[in-house]
């Protein structure tokens, strides 16, 4: 308890899944958290339970203005920003021959693209507030070939290389922000079960076609969404202080032992 006290957070896609469970841990650990989601239904009520250190703001983040007004209000009213979660994105299935260009624009728009708009305003807050933490929610995909979801993880790999890059950026210039990237598989989430669903789908429609191209793995082993959100409160805790530019797989080993793939998660 009281790993985060004093930590002023924003998790991204807060009000569902991964970052439902990281805000809620964020809050038993003692942290102040802002829940930035588009969802003001399911937002509004995660943060009334929590209670008075949980708040939601209503935030796309694809839009870029609108990411300097939220981490500046942020600042002025709590005092500064210590972790930024990059939690938010989206999955449409599609290989490389049937992915639209539009469903492409859109998943980087939200995954690569909203990921970066965070992190370029969050780390000169970070700067200012003395410490700071970035947390990128990439996926296994990002590290270990799916055909069936080009866009996915064309997004993550994105992340993945803006982790580093950040990582470096911020330890070359000695501003005590670091930058690391979870890469999770296997967990239970609403994007998972949405994902299984369309692909469900798409095979009734085409039986031929292989869109997941590995089998899946059975919903009794698929992890628990705090499985992930304990890595995440390491992370952002004074813990984890010297790790910088990691790249963490938590998977249960399914991405070492070969032939066995999930549908993605966030």
């Amino acid at each position: 308890m009281n790993r985060l006290d004093g930590k002023i957070a924003i998790i991204t896609g807060g009000s569902k899944g991964l970052g439902e469970a990281d805000a809620r841990l964020f809050i038993a650990e003692g942290a102040t958290v802002i829940i930035a989601d588009i969802d003001d239904e399911a937002g509004e009520k995660i943060a009334a339970e929590l209670g008075a250190k949980a708040e939601y703001q209503h935030h796309d983040v694809r839009d870029e203005e609108r990411w300097i007004e939220l981490i500046d209000d942020v600042v002025k009213r709590h005092g500064g920003l210590h972790v930024l979660v990059n939690n938010a994105g989206v999955v449409i299935p599609g290989s490389i021959e049937e992915q639209t260009t539009e469903d492409f624009d859109f998943i980087m728009d939200v995954s690569a693209k909203g990921t970066y708009f965070g992190c370029k305003h969050a780390v000169p807050a970070m700067k200012n507030s003395g410490v700071g933490s970035i947390i990128n929610m990439c996926s296994i995909a990002s590290v270990q070939g799916e055909g069936g979801i080009i866009g996915y993880a064309a997004a993550k790999g994105a992340m993945q290389g803006m982790t580093l890059s950040i990582a470096a950026y911020c330890a070359k210039d000695q501003m005590n922000v670091r930058c690391n990237s979870l890469h999770p598989s296997s967990i239970l989430t609403p994007m998972v079960e949405n994902i299984r669903a369309l692909i469900a789908a798409k095979r009734e429609q085409d039986p031929d076609q292989d869109y997941s191209n590995k089998k899946m793995v059975p919903m009794e082993e698929l992890g628990d969404p705090n499985d992930i959100a304990h890595t995440v409160v390491f992370l952002a805790s004074d813990e984890s202080r010297f790790i910088n530019g990691a790249q963490i797989r938590i998977d249960n080993g399914k991405s070492i032992i070969p032939g066995i793939i999930i549908p993605e998660e966030i």
